[in-house]
């Protein structure tokens, strides 16, 4: 009995390890030209990464963002935001629809990537990693809507993730960019 305790706990320590371990660095997505881009070249950046949709209510959010990455995108910050059209059909265009929404509605300069699944049996494999404690070694936080954000550190470790409503300027993401408490 005691050494099935012990065993277990080896495991379980072991498989929470190996989670904290991966990291945003080992994902390869494609931008919203088609280009595949190896997320390890954000090594040494603080990462919001934000799924995101042109026909929602927090659409708006876009503005908010893109003034994120204007302020604090030479500072070691970046924005990159997946299309996804898991939530009432609220980005069913195409990507150089979106692109073109996004950058002549919202002048977007941040990096934007094709349309991918955030839930649900077609979900990406980021975003299976990003919303599952056995695999981010963090915390389990499925995407509930358009515009949830998830924080990453410089390490490209997951670090938390503020729901869909509240704003991408709030005091927790600001904080968290400045390096303030």
């Amino acid at each position: 009995m005691k050494h099935s305790l012990i065993l277990f706990l080896l495991l379980t320590g072991t498989v929470q390890l190996l989670a904290q371990q991966r990291s945003l660095y080992e994902f390869t997505v494609q931008d919203i030209d088609g280009k595949e881009i190896s997320l390890s070249t954000l090594k040494g950046k603080k990462v919001l990464v934000v799924n995101v949709a042109s026909n929602c209510g927090y659409t708006p959010q876009y503005e908010a963002l893109e003034t994120l990455y204007t302020k604090y995108g030479t500072s070691g910050f970046t924005v990159i935001a997946f299309p996804a059209n898991n939530f009432r059909g609220q980005e069913p265009g195409t990507n150089a629809e979106i692109k073109s929404f996004c950058t002549s509605t919202y002048h977007v300069t941040f990096p934007m990537m094709s349309k991918i699944s955030v839930k649900g049996e077609d979900i990406h494999p980021l975003y299976t990693w990003l919303t599952q404690k056995d695999q981010n070694g963090v915390m389990d936080a499925p995407v509930t809507w358009n515009f949830q954000k998830f924080m990453i550190d410089e390490s490209g470790h997951l670090i938390g993730m503020v729901d869909p409503a509240t704003p991408p300027d709030c005091d927790k993401i600001v904080n968290w960019i400045t390096n303030k408490k």
